[in-house]
C-alpha cells in the first residue's frame, strides 16, 4: 500500500498544478520580460523547432529573434501597432501591422503581440483551444498551447526574468536600409527553412 501511495503522489508530482497565487499573480503583472526558449510549431503552413530570444514590454512592444549560426535569422518587433522583422543574411524585410494574422502569417502563431506576453507568464488567451503551463518558482517553465488555428505551440523556457531592465532600442524597428520587401510567405520561408 505504501508503494502505491508512493508511485500515485509521484505521479501527482508532474502534473500541471497552479503555481501558488502570490507567485502567479506577480508573473503577471510582469511589466518586462526576456527570455530564452525552445519553441515548437505545428500547424496549417508551419511546421518548426527552435530556438528564440523573446522580450516583452507592455503594453505594446514584443521582441522575438531567432538566432542563426552568424548572427540572427529573425529578429521581428512589433510595436505602436505595427510589425518589423528583418532577416540579415538574406538582406530581406517583411512590414505589416502587429496583428494575430500578420503574426500567423509571418511566425505561425495566430494571437495579439498582448496574448503573446500573457502566454508566456502564465495568463491564457480565451482565444487558444487549450493552454498548460508547468511552473518553476516565479514563472511558466514549459507551455504548451493550442493555437485559435489548431496549431500546437509548445515551449520550454530555459532562462527567464520578468521586470527586466529593457532599453528603448531593443523595440526600435531594426534597421534593414537597402533590404528587399518580402511577403510573409517567403519571410516565414526564411527563418523556419520551408518546412
Amino acid at each position: 500500500m505504501a508503494l502505491l501511495l508512493t508511485v500515485l503522489s509521484s505521479g501527482c508530482a508532474t502534473a500541471s498544478l497552479p503555481p501558488p497565487a502570490g507567485i502567479a499573480a506577480r508573473a503577471r503583472e510582469a511589466l518586462s520580460y526576456r527570455a530564452r526558449l525552445r519553441v515548437s510549431l505545428k500547424g496549417p503552413g508551419v511546421r518548426a523547432r527552435t530556438a528564440a530570444l523573446v522580450a516583452f514590454r507592455r503594453p505594446d512592444g514584443l521582441r522575438i529573434e531567432v538566432p542563426g549560426p552568424t548572427g540572427p535569422r529573425l529578429l521581428a518587433v512589433a510595436r505602436g501597432g505595427r510589425l518589423a522583422a528583418v532577416f540579415p543574411s538574406e538582406r530581406a524585410v517583411y512590414a505589416g501591422n502587429a496583428r494575430a494574422g500578420e503574426l500567423q502569417a509571418l511566425l505561425g502563431v495566430a494571437l495579439e503581440p498582448a496574448e503573446v506576453m500573457d502566454l508566456l507568464v502564465g495568463v491564457p488567451s480565451s482565444r487558444l483551444r487549450s493552454y498548460r503551463a508547468v511552473w518553476g518558482p516565479a514563472m511558466p517553465r514549459r507551455i504548451e498551447a493550442t493555437l485559435p488555428d489548431g496549431g500546437k505551440i509548445k515551449v520550454t523556457v530555459e532562462e527567464a526574468e520578468a521586470g527586466a531592465a529593457l532599453s528603448e532600442a531593443a523595440f526600435a524597428e531594426p534597421r534593414h536600409e537597402g533590404y528587399r520587401a518580402v511577403d510573409a510567405d517567403e519571410a516565414r520561408s526564411l527563418w523556419s527553412g520551408g518546412r
